[in-house]
This record gives structure tokens, C-alpha cells and sequence, in this order.
């Protein structure tokens, strides 16, 4: 146990499941919108009841990255919270789309937010990668430019992609065709299934080339689905606290870590939306092991998990292996 709390300890920290726009300070509102704002109006209450009272609290952000200058400054933003967090390595994804709406194209869009994030690691010292989301509300045609968009851009500051948003109004099985096409363009890509929707979401997901997926808790008690995702080598991207907020599970006490822990997936802990849920990793961690059973042990365990599936470059994993003595398998 020793071994392990020296691990724990020295253990590189690493979020690779956080949104830009649901996790911007009160400090970057505040400059864009020149006037005071409130926590309440960024943070959902202690008592969050459902996804529409958490979906609610996203108004503003949206409002506050719809220019270059402000999603260049949305990204420094973002890393210099990650900085506070003491994270070594952080995944951020934001949906191009959705910040066009006052005539922004999406190739300024996505380069903006990636000379924000590149001043903040060189400020910082964090390396990052950009995931880009495309949008189950938004049509094929937008979310296909603007994945042919950032292909471009992959390698140069962009990891990979993503879909998002409400999964149970737009199933997995509608977006085959699309994800075909990333998975053709050699685009790696992580995909939200099973927060809200159903389990069939992740089992598509895995079936159209995801190599992880978001939240992933409509899994728990479907062995099968389960034994799919790790001998696939699937990484679950959890995120506790939000997932208690918006419903997905009822509480704590039901939250599936510990089982998929128990089963050998590839398991990571995460924030989502920072500012939005009033989180931090750091919170996540002990939520983690205060209300869903896990140990030392494992919390190193999932930090080694992150490692093995982030998008990172091979330099920069190697970077962060060395942290746990140059082991390079999780």
C-alpha cells in the first residue's frame, strides 16, 4: 500500500472528458459581458433535479463564445483553470457549429480556440489535445464540413471527435453513415453514448470504430455490452458528479465505477463541465473514492487507464509514463 500512496502521490493527473463551453470562470464571463455574474447563473444548485435544469445553465456560455476574440480567450481560459487543477494533461471538446451563429465560420472557430489553448500551455506547461463535437441536433451536411474541416487541423492541436448532445432523441443509428466517414478519414473519434439513452447507443457506438465512449452508465448490468467494450479495449470516459446532477443515475450509491472496475474496463475519471457542475478532478477524485467505492489502488489504476487511451501524441505519453517509473502498459 505504501507503493501505491507513493504512486497516488507523484501520479501524473490527466481529464480527458471536459467541455469548453460548460467549464469557462466567472472572471472569463465577466470580461466578455462587462458586468458582474453571479454563480448561480453558471452553476447548477446542489439539488439539480434534471438534464433540462442542468442544460439550462449552458444560455450564457453560449453567448460568450461567438467571436474569435472570445473563443481564443475561452481557450487560455480553460487551461489556466486546468492549471489550477494541477492537471499534467487535459482533452478539451467544444462544438464549432454552435459557435457560428453571428456569422463566425468554423475554420476560425476552431483555430481561435486552438491558439487559446496553445498561449495557455505555453504559459502553463499543460499539454492538451482539441476533440471537436459534432452536434445530434445539427444536420449531416454542418457536421460533416465541419469534421472535414478540422481533419485539417489534426495533429496541429486537434485529437480527434466526438457527437454530443440528446442521445435519446437522436439514437447512435443515425449517425453510422456520418462516423463511417470520419473513421474513412483516418479521424479518431470518442463518442457520448449510454449518459441518458440507452444501452443499444454503445454497442453502436463501438460497432461504427469509437474507441471510447462518453459516460457509458446505461452499460451497468448488460455483461454482454460490457465484455464488448473491454475486449475491445473500449475507454469509458466517467464523470461522477455530472451524472448524479443530470439524472443519468440516481445517486452515488448507484453509480457504476466500482462495477466497471470490477469487470476490467478501461475506466478514467473525469469533470465534464467544470464550472457548470462546480467541479473540479480533484473533487471528482474524492467523490470517486468517498461515495463509489474506490480505493488508492484504483485511482492510479484509472489514471494509468487515461494515459493508455487519450489521444496524446506518443511523446507526450511517453512524458507521462515516466511518472510511474516507465511502465508504458496501464
Amino acid at each position: 500500500m505504501e507503493i501505491i500512496q507513493e504512486q497516488k502521490n507523484f501520479m501524473p493527473r490527466l481529464d480527458l472528458h471536459c467541455h469548453l463551453d460548460g467549464s469557462l470562470s466567472r472572471t472569463f464571463f465577466e470580461e466578455i459581458l462587462g458586468r458582474r455574474v453571479e454563480m448561480e447563473e453558471l452553476q447548477v444548485a446542489p439539488d439539480c433535479r434534471n438534464l433540462a435544469e442542468y442544460l439550462a445553465k449552458f444560455s450564457l456560455p453560449f453567448q460568450g463564445i461567438q467571436t474569435a476574440r472570445d473563443l481564443r480567450y475561452a481557450g487560455y481560459d480553460f487551461m489556466r483553470s486546468a492549471k489550477a487543477d494541477a492537471l499534467d494533461y487535459v482533452e478539451v471538446r467544444f462544438a464549432p457549429v454552435s459557435c457560428c451563429m453571428q456569422g463566425l465560420d468554423v475554420r476560425t472557430a476552431i483555430e481561435s480556440v486552438l491558439n487559446g489553448v496553445k498561449r495557455g500551455r505555453e504559459e502553463f506547461g499543460i499539454d492538451f489535445g482539441v476533440i471537436v463535437c459534432a452536434m445530434r441536433g445539427h444536420s449531416e451536411e454542418d457536421n460533416l464540413a465541419m469534421l472535414r474541416t478540422a481533419r485539417e487541423f489534426l495533429g496541429a492541436g486537434v485529437c480527434a471527435a466526438d457527437l454530443a448532445g440528446d442521445e435519446a432523441s437522436w439514437p447512435m443509428r443515425g449517425f453510422r453513415e456520418l462516423f463511417g466517414e470520419v473513421k474513412r478519414m483516418g479521424m479518431p473519434f470518442t463518442l457520448h453514448a449510454g449518459e441518458c439513452g440507452s444501452v443499444e447507443n454503445i454497442a453502436e457506438a463501438v460497432d461504427c470504430g469509437a474507441v471510447r465512449i462518453g459516460h457509458g452508465v446505461a452499460m451497468s448490468g448488460h455483461e454482454d455490452v460490457m465484455r464488448l467494450c473491454r475486449d475491445r479495449h473500449i475507454g469509458i470516459e466517467m464523470c461522477p458528479t455530472s451524472n448524479v446532477q443530470t439524472r443519468a443515475v440516481p445517486g452515488f450509491d448507484r453509480y457504476p465505477m466500482r462495477e466497471f472496475l470490477d469487470v476490467g474496463l478501461l475506466v478514467t475519471v473525469n469533470t465534464d463541465n467544470r464550472t457548470i457542475s462546480g467541479t473540479t478532478l480533484e473533487k471528482e477524485i474524492r467523490v470517486a473514492q468517498e461515495q463509489c467505492g474506490v480505493s488508492d489502488e484504483d485511482i492510479v489504476q484509472m489514471m494509468r487507464n487515461a494515459v493508455e487511451i487519450s489521444f496524446a501524441p506518443d511523446e507526450v505519453k511517453h512524458r507521462l509514463w515516466k511518472r510511474f517509473g516507465g511502465r508504458t502498459t496501464a
